[in-house]
C-alpha cells in the first residue's frame, strides 16, 4: 500500500464514491492502471487544535494497518477523512466501522476515471 500525497489525488478521489461513518468518510476511486493499493488521511482545521488533528490522523493510520488487505480492492485509491468523533470512538468499533463501510463503497456503482 502506498499513500497518497498530491492535491490532485485527492480530488480525484473526492470525485468517487463515499461511505460516512461516525469516525470517518471513507473516499474511493477506481483507477485504470496497475498501481496498487493507495491510501490518504485528511482532517480539516474545524476538526479541533493542530494535537487534536494528529491524534485523528495517527487512528485513522492505525485503522488501516490492522484492516486486512483484503477488504481493499487492487487498483484503487482511497481517502479517509477524519471526523472529530474518531477522538473518542472505540478503536474496535472504529475498525468495525471501516470494513462496514468499505464493503458498502464495493457495492456502489463505481465511476470511471475521466
Amino acid at each position: 500500500m502506498d499513500r497518497l500525497r498530491q492535491r490532485a489525488d485527492f480530488l480525484a478521489v473526492a470525485n468517487g464514491t463515499r461511505a460516512n461513518s461516525a469516525a470517518f468518510v471513507v473516499q474511493g476511486r477506481a483507477r485504470d492502471d496497475d498501481g496498487p493499493i493507495r491510501i490518504g488521511f485528511t482532517v480539516t482545521k474545524k476538526n479541533g487544535t493542530a494535537t487534536e488533528r494528529n491524534r485523528i490522523r495517527r487512528r485513522l493510520r492505525e485503522l488501516v494497518k490492522r484492516l486486512d488487505v483484503i477488504s481493499m480492492r487492487p487498483h484503487h485509491d482511497y481517502v479517509l477523512v477524519g471526523r472529530r468523533a474518531a477522538l473518542t470512538r472505540d478503536f474496535s468499533t472504529m475498525l468495525d466501522d471501516l470494513r462496514s463501510a468499505l464493503h458498502r463503497l464495493d457495492r456502489q456503482p463505481t465511476k470511471l476515471p475521466n
